[in-house]
């Protein structure tokens, strides 16, 4: 997604302090669960992050990560 597709409030509030995060190994991708709060400290957000190791040619690593931000008000519709 890209920034237009965000409110500025809930988009400005994206970078909160760790609360909990939890990796799961799944073959080759990773997967993290973070709870963060936002930046006033009175909410929490869900961020899940796939993160899949691709190798370069020159046989060095990157990674692919995408991420899914999931604040409370959108829990029970994404479930």
């Amino acid at each position: 997604m890209y920034k237009e597709d965000y409110d500025h409030y809930r988009f400005d509030s994206r970078d909160g302090e760790d609360v909990y995060s939890k990796p799961v190994r799944a073959g080759k991708r990773t997967y993290f669960f973070d709870v963060k709060t936002t930046r006033g400290h009175k909410d929490y957000y869900l961020t899940i992050t796939e993160s899949k190791r691709r190798t370069n040619p020159d046989g060095s690593y990157t990674y692919d990560k995408h991420k899914i931000f999931l604040y409370k008000e959108d829990f029970e519709k994404f479930s």
